[in-house]
């Protein structure tokens, strides 16, 4: 039974990371690369290194990101250093297969739309299961704790010398379209990353916190764990309240917290994934608060 469930999560990550990176590939080939507009990281490399030098995508795709892959395989684990060989290698396949096919459009702001959607999407699928197409977020991962910068902080940098560059080969224009197609393709990561449904945490500090819990209880149907914290100036004892909503119900949990409590003070974080549970945004209370003095039961 373990050794069957395996192969079918096998089966169905190189099925997602296929599909992933074909969707990828009709983002660059039908709608950025025929218009001159690029992604960032070594997708956009290899785009104006192709460019340049005539030669094929898959060429640079492939060469440029295996030194990424040689190092981070030490540093990361081989799952995602082989799931990541495989994505790219599925993506310089399909973008040679589909190079020959016109672009949809020559409408530099529908490309930049359109392309940066379809490329999220498709890149989204590959991260979601565990791999990657661009070798700078392990170089990211390895020297962000050196030089005590973050990860994302890292890719800046990378991605603004690539778009920089896009503006003296491929002119202005398109590389400020090129940051059009970025931003929205990475948008559209988190989106597929996170689900439609987004989820919320948000921690609740009241002195109606009692009738704040019955009344979320009550009118949204979600749980709530109470814990206790302590003020660094006051020194009093507060109780906090803690739970996750999902993003239509964020606007009507605000107005259940300012009705019983104007002064309510309030947080509210996007949460990456949830799980467990006979409802899974309940479930995660146990995961982020297992210290906490659980006041109700959580279903």
């Amino acid at each position: 039974m373990i050794k069957r469930k395996l192969i079918f999560r096998f089966i169905m990550r190189i099925f997602f990371l296929t599909l992933g990176a074909l969707i990828a590939a009709t983002g660059l080939e039908l709608f950025l690369i025929p218009n001159k507009l690029i992604d960032g990281g070594i997708i956009g490399i290899s785009i104006l290194s192709s460019y340049v030098s005539g030669l094929p995508l898959a060429y640079f795709m492939i060469g440029l990101n295996l030194p990424f892959l040689i190092l981070g395989y030490s540093h990361i684990g081989k799952t995602f250093t082989f799931s990541t060989l495989y994505s790219v290698c599925a993506l310089s396949f399909f973008t040679t297969l589909l190079t020959p096919v016109p672009a949809f459009t020559k409408d530099l702001l529908l490309v930049a739309v359109f392309g940066g959607v379809v490329l999220g999407v498709g890149v989204g699928l590959i991260l979601r299961v565990g791999g990657s197409l661009d070798g700078t977020e392990i170089i990211a991962l390895i020297i962000s704790p050196k030089l005590s910068v973050s990860i994302g902080e890292v890719i800046m940098v990378f991605n603004i010398f690539i778009l920089g560059s896009a503006g003296f080969i491929f002119g202005w224009e398109n590389a400020m379209y090129s940051i059009i197609a970025y931003f929205i393709a990475y948008k559209t990561i988190d989106l597929v990353m996170g689900g439609l449904e987004e989820s919320k945490s948000v921690i609740i500090i009241s002195d109606q916190s009692v009738e704040i819990s019955n009344a979320i209880l009550s009118r949204l149907g979600r749980g709530v764990t109470h814990f206790y914290a302590k003020g660094g100036y006051t020194e009093e004892e507060k109780e906090v309240l803690f739970c996750v909503v999902s993003r239509l119900e964020l606007a009507k949990l605000k107005t259940i917290v300012f009705d019983f409590d104007p002064q309510a003070f309030m947080t509210v974080e996007i949460l990456q994934d949830v799980h467990g549970g006979r409802f899974d945004k309940k479930a995660i209370h146990d995961h982020i608060m297992p210290h906490a003095k659980a006041k109700n039961q959580l279903d």
